[in-house]
């Protein structure tokens, strides 16, 4: 069964309404649903999929703690409240995060965090989160088993201390979503992760099919029949798990949905999505259209730079230079990710292009064209 929601006052059933009104008429042209910000790109792991390369160290180009109040106040501008994800590197290597997010929480954004699972994750400073404003966690756990885990994020302990962050997140009242890589050594294992993650209570699976980008690209992907067949198995998941499932950077999802929901006579409708409009307790809900890279999506570095995300490393612009609000509305690579007309191959004669549009990313990393086909999709267009 899904996760229900959290019984409503009557005055909460009035903005949980009005929510739902923006929601339903939310315009990935003027804002995104979602906003990821590379607060830092320190972190002491070295994971082999990591996008950013990171290092051990703070980049001295990082923004200033008043360039990132200033953006924060710039993002609130958007005027639909979107999530900001802080993220990195690890977030937690930079001294003023919590001063961050209380600036982004006073101003309106509904604010989460992907912290490195170190010993900086502390039960005191998951009670500075919360209070703070923060109202997810999200943990990185990337098979059922320590030593497959710990090889994959090249430091030995990473799955205990992912345990123990959980636990102290946990303790003090926050949300809790673990974020898993797929590749193609690891997806045999994701069925075993299911039964952990219910034993653990978390609220979301976000499920990340690999792009290859930065240490990425050094690791297999799955080929377009694997990735069909995870899809459709977490299609088959759903709803019956506990817990909502996202699958990142797999946009082809929603044709399997589509198809899947035709098969069983339920026509064309959006809402058959998987998560598509859920609704949780602390906030973070899913928006009811599909969001892909640079259309509901956008990406933050830690110097500045807006990318459509940061598996697409394609600068549009500078917050320290222009508006982020202008970027995103503006930018010629941001306009062109949101017109399906623009799609080459068979993503651009696909029926389903206007839901799905295909990975970007993926189309980048592989063809060096954001424009062109996906080529983890295994659906054939007439």
């Amino acid at each position: 069964m899904p996760i229900p929601p959290v019984p409503l006052t009557p005055g909460a059933k009035a903005m949980r309404g009005e929510r739902d009104a923006w929601l339903a008429q939310l315009d990935f042209d003027r804002a995104p649903f979602t906003i990821a910000w590379e607060v830092t790109r320190a972190c002491a792991y070295a994971c082999f999929h990591c996008r950013a390369d990171a290092q051990h160290r703070r980049d001295p180009r990082e923004l200033t703690l008043d360039e990132g109040r200033a953006l924060i106040d710039d993002l609130a501008g958007f005027g639909t409240r979107p999530i900001l994800v802080l993220t990195g590197g690890d977030p937690l290597m930079r001294p003023d995060l919590f001063d961050l997010a209380a600036h982004a929480d006073a101003a309106g954004l509904r604010v989460s965090l992907t912290p490195t699972a170190t010993a900086l994750v502390t039960r005191e400073r998951m009670a500075t989160a919360r209070a703070s404003g923060i109202r997810r966690v999200a943990f990185s756990l990337d098979a059922p088993t320590a030593d497959v885990h710990d090889r994959f994020r090249g430091f030995s302990g990473s799955f205990a201390r992912t345990m123990t962050g959980m636990r102290a997140a946990a303790a003090e009242g926050l949300a809790l979503q673990v974020n898993t890589t797929v590749y193609a050594d690891n997806a045999a294992s994701l069925p075993d992760m299911v039964p952990l993650l219910q034993e653990w209570g978390v609220v979301q699976w976000s499920v990340f099919f690999l792009v290859p980008t930065g240490r990425g690209t050094q690791l297999p992907m799955l080929d377009a029949a694997g990735h069909e067949r995870v899809l459709r198995w977490l299609h088959d998941l759903t709803g019956i798990t506990g817990f909502d499932i996202k699958a990142t950077a797999a946009p082809h999802y929603r044709r399997i949905a589509l198809q899947q929901a035709a098969q069983a006579a339920a026509g064309d409708r959006l809402d058959g999505l998987m998560g598509a409009g859920f609704q949780y307790a602390d906030g973070l809900d899913r928006p009811m259209k599909g969001v892909n890279d640079g259309r509901g999506f956008m990406f933050i570095s830690h110097t500045g730079d807006v990318t459509p995300s940061g598996f697409l490393p394609l600068v549009a612009g500078n917050v320290r230079e222009r508006s982020a609000v202008e970027i995103y509305r503006d930018a010629p690579l941001f306009r062109q990710l949101r017109d399906p007309a623009l799609l080459t191959g068979k993503c651009g004669r696909c029926g389903f292009k206007e839901v799905c549009g295909g990975s970007r990313a993926r189309a980048f990393g592989v063809h060096g064209d954001y424009l062109a086909e996906d080529p983890s999709c295994a659906y054939v267009p007439a």
